[in-house]
């Protein structure tokens, strides 16, 4: 009996996946639960795992874009598990023979060319090095010239392939060594790239900074980690003070929390706190549900968590759908100032950067201080100046007054320790 296994939905609104790596090959052996492919959908890469035991036979390759509840594979669920793997071997060398035999006999026998059409005739031709308008336009958004362009259609016109596979020129050629490679981006990262596109079209994007003075979290780790790690098992980082101080600053600042919807504006009174986290397949952002209900320690654990799970592969498209802010923190690859991006549909970023020990002026004397540069990106439509840079300054206000601010002055009972 041949089981059908079907593209099941990784997701509300998600209609289409692509086959990103099959784990197996066409006609091995697979167990029930077992990993045999890895599929891309617009937001994010998941394990397909066989529904049965048998022997698998691949309905699609790499690369194809397959509907979900399109049949992809069938599994042979009466085959017997194959003892040995030289009868194996022997049965894809017999298949290689007769797939060379079969192309011997289907191989075109090759003709003359026509007399008719001479190569100086074609170099005549007033087609030559002309393009298509498609092929032109392609060109013109390239910036190739048609010239350097050598047409495969009929009577050498450049077709809209070619303009596609036209590179443009690298200059004279170097002495050492000039590879190159190509591949497919995933269809996580054209979709990442095709969002990213528009919302640098589509909104009003502003970024406004300011600098806030580490030396007082710097202090209340060196004093607590160790107790905190001992009692919690995760260890205190800087990412639950700046959560916890972005959600003080959304509820002073709603327009910060907010997004739009056609012509209307909507406004959240919660917060859902989205933390952008790399994994194998690049930049992910899973998102900390209920922010404002969360403690040090259960801001701790969720990142964890989430940066786990997406480390290992085992996000899932609901763990990344919604969040009402962003938080990014560039800093952990040594970026010292940037204009973050803003998540789609949200309408503000907070990007953090490096910290570094730079000459400031306390009460009237200079000292070295742990500086960090912050970044808010926003969208003006709906967020003005004002809410802007009275947000980003009591984010700062927090991170320099962590005591007061966001434990109420009680470090003790808001590290629960």
């Amino acid at each position: 009996m041949a089981l059908e296994m079907k593209v099941p939905s990784p997701g509300e609104s998600i209609t289409e996946v692509e086959i990103a790596e099959w784990l197996v090959e066409d006609g091995d052996y697979v167990e029930k639960d077992q990993a045999i492919a890895e599929v891309d959908s617009d937001k994010a890469t998941l394990e397909l795992p066989a529904e049965a035991s048998g022997i698998i036979t691949l309905k699609a390759e790499e690369g194809d874009a397959v509907a979900v509840g399109e049949v992809v594979c069938l599994i042979d669920t009466e085959a017997e598990k194959p003892g040995g793997s030289d009868d194996k071997k022997e049965s894809k060398d017999g298949a290689s023979n007769k797939e060379e035999e079969n192309k011997d006999k289907a191989a075109p026998k090759t003709e003359e060319p026509s007399k008719s059409t001479t190569p100086a005739q074609k170099q005549d031709s007033h087609a030559k090095g002309s393009p298509s308008p498609a092929a032109k336009k392609i060109l013109d958004e390239k910036g190739i010239d048609k010239k350097d362009v050598e047409g495969s259609g009929k009577d050498g016109r450049i077709t809209k392939e070619d303009a596609v596979q036209a590179k443009a020129s690298m200059g004279s050629p170097g002495k050492g060594k000039r590879g190159e490679s190509k591949k497919k981006m995933s269809m996580l990262r054209r979709k990442v790239a095709s969002r990213l596109v528009s919302v640098k079209n589509d909104t009003a994007m502003l970024t406004t900074f300011n600098e806030v003075d580490m030396q007082p979290i710097f202090n209340l780790r060196k004093k607590y980690k160790e107790e905190f790690k001992d009692k919690h098992g995760v260890g205190l980082g800087f990412m639950s003070f700046f959560t916890l101080a972005v959600v003080r600053a959304l509820k002073q600042f709603p327009d910060v929390n907010s997004m739009i919807d056609g012509d209307h504006q909507v406004k959240f009174d919660y917060q859902d706190i989205s933390i952008a986290v790399s994994g194998p397949k690049g930049l992910m952002v899973p998102v900390i549900r209920n922010a404002e209900n969360l403690s040090f320690r259960g801001v701790e654990d969720e990142v964890k968590r989430l940066a786990l799970r997406a480390r290992d592969g085992k996000i899932t498209v609901d763990e990344m759908t919604g969040g009402t802010f962003t938080i990014t923190n560039g800093g952990v690859f040594g970026s010292m100032l940037s204009t973050p991006i803003i998540n789609p549909p949200q309408s503000a970023i907070l990007g953090m950067h490096n910290i570094v020990e730079r000459p400031v002026a306390i009460d009237g004397h200079v000292e070295i201080r742990p500086i960090m540069y912050l970044a808010l990106s926003y969208d003006h439509r709906i967020i003005d100046g004002k809410e802007s840079v009275g947000f980003l300054v009591a984010v700062k206000e927090a991170i320099e007054n962590p005591e007061e601010l966001l434990m109420d002055n009680d470090v003790k009972r808001a590290l629960e320790l």
